[in-house]
């Protein structure tokens, strides 16, 4: 098998795990609304870090790299939508 095949191979891999590691949290997230054991600044981090890989992937030459770029579309979507959560019941639902 050629170097460049294993490379495709580990980044699909890598999409596959990333993504299945975070559809759990955000669907839970999402159903219960509860984000008691969530850190805040641990989501902010996470949505920042896929971007910048989501960004990395898409301005890779000669070629974009779609597995970076789907999976990490994924994952910030994903981390975006349950620091939104988080923010509402720490900040915003506090206030009422």
């Amino acid at each position: 098998m050629e170097q460049g095949s294993i490379y495709s191979i580990l980044g699909l891999v890598a999409s596959v795990c990333m993504v299945l590691g975070y559809l759990p949290q955000a669907v839970q997230t999402i159903r219960t609304r509860r984000t008691d054991g969530i850190a805040l600044p641990t989501f902010l981090m996470m949505a920042a870090g896929a971007f910048a890989f989501m960004m990395q992937g898409l301005i890779h030459k000669p070629d974009i790299i779609w597995s970076l770029v789907i999976t990490n579309f994924i994952t910030t979507t994903c981390s975006v939508i349950i620091f939104s959560i988080k923010f509402y019941n720490d900040y915003i639902k506090k206030k009422k």
